[in-house]
């Protein structure tokens, strides 16, 4: 089980102090706050394509960093970082190659009955005004979806006008970084 290999790495890791070399405070050192997609090529890769060390950022993360409601978790945990922990910039990372970019939401409705969730919950959810195309969709060019997620941060009521907000594509291949938006 890879969770079981986690744990025996992180005992190891503890008892030896490895942790010595990552110690800071929770204040970012760049007061920025990065929002990110979850993709597994960028965990790495992003933080050294950006020279990002260890407490320079606060990074949020979600399928295709994509935000679509003012209030949800995402929008949530950027104003904190603003408020609580002195963030001044905010930077949207998309990526090429995007699992979003492709999601069929009929195609991840049947995968969700495939795996064993039934029709009835699927059904019962719609009837609550859960629309699954609004939920799951992504988008069409990684830019629009960057840029989507920037205005509604920047058009944010509870965004202080002396935060930046800028938006950038990251090649998940390269680590090459380009410019879709930003506020200087």
């Amino acid at each position: 089980m890879h969770l079981d290999d986690m744990l025996t790495y992180n005992k190891k890791f503890v008892e030896e102090k490895e942790y010595v070399q990552y110690q800071t405070d929770s204040i970012p050192n760049k007061k920025m706050v990065i929002f990110t997609c979850m993709e597994s090529r960028l965990v790495e890769l992003l933080h050294r394509a950006l020279n990002i060390q260890n407490g320079d950022v606060k990074v949020v993360k979600n399928a295709g960093a994509i935000i679509r409601k003012p209030f949800d978790s995402i929008m949530k945990s950027i104003l904190v970082a603003i408020f609580e922990l002195k963030a001044e910039e905010v930077t949207v990372i998309g990526h090429h190659d995007c699992g979003m970019s492709r999601v069929d939401t009929k195609a991840l409705t049947n995968k969700m009955i495939e795996k064993g969730i039934e029709e009835e919950t699927i059904h019962t959810l719609k009837h609550a005004g859960i629309d699954f195309e609004e939920e799951f969709h992504g988008f069409d060019t990684v830019e629009e979806s960057v840029l989507q997620s920037v205005n509604l941060i920047r058009n944010h009521p509870l965004l202080p006008p002396y935060v930046k907000v800028h938006g950038l594509v990251i090649d998940p291949g390269t680590g090459k970084v380009d410019i879709v938006t930003r506020e200087d």
